[in-house]
C-alpha cells in the first residue's frame, strides 16, 4: 500500500506542544513593568556598586602616588644624572694622572736599571 495513504487515512498528526495561536495569546509584560524592570537592571546591586566605588578610590589613590613619584623624581634623577657626570669626569682625570704617573714612573725605574 502507498504510505501516503496510509498517513492521510489515520488523520492528523496529534499535537505535540503550544500551538502558533497559544503563542501569540500568551501574557504579556505591560510597557510601565518593561520600564521598571530595565531600570532594575540598570541600577544593579548595591554591594556591586560599592565594590566598583571602593575599586575606583583606590585606583586614583594609587595613580595619584604614581604621578607624585614620577613628577617629583624628575628633578632629581636629573640632579643625580649631573653628578654621575660629573664624578665620571673627576674620576677619568684621576685616572689620567694616575696612568701617567704610572706610565712615568716605569719609564723612570727602567732608566734606572
Amino acid at each position: 500500500m502507498n504510505p501516503i495513504a496510509m498517513a492521510r487515512a489515520r488523520g492528523p498528526a496529534p499535537n505535540s506542544g503550544p500551538t502558533i495561536q497559544d503563542y501569540l495569546n500568551r501574557p504579556r509584560p505591560t510597557w510601565e513593568e518593561v520600564k521598571e524592570q530595565l531600570e532594575k537592571k540598570k541600577k544593579g546591586s548595591r554591594a556591586l556598586a560599592e565594590f566598583e566605588e571602593k575599586m575606583n578610590e583606590n585606583w586614583r589613590k594609587e595613580l595619584e602616588k604614581h604621578r607624585e613619584k614620577l613628577l617629583g623624581g624628575n628633578e632629581s634623577s636629573s640632579k643625580k644624572k649631573e653628578k654621575k657626570k660629573k664624578e665620571k669626569k673627576k674620576s677619568n682625570r684621576v685616572s689620567k694622572i694616575f696612568s701617567f704617573l704610572s706610565f712615568f714612573a716605569l719609564g723612570l725605574f727602567l732608566f734606572v736599571i
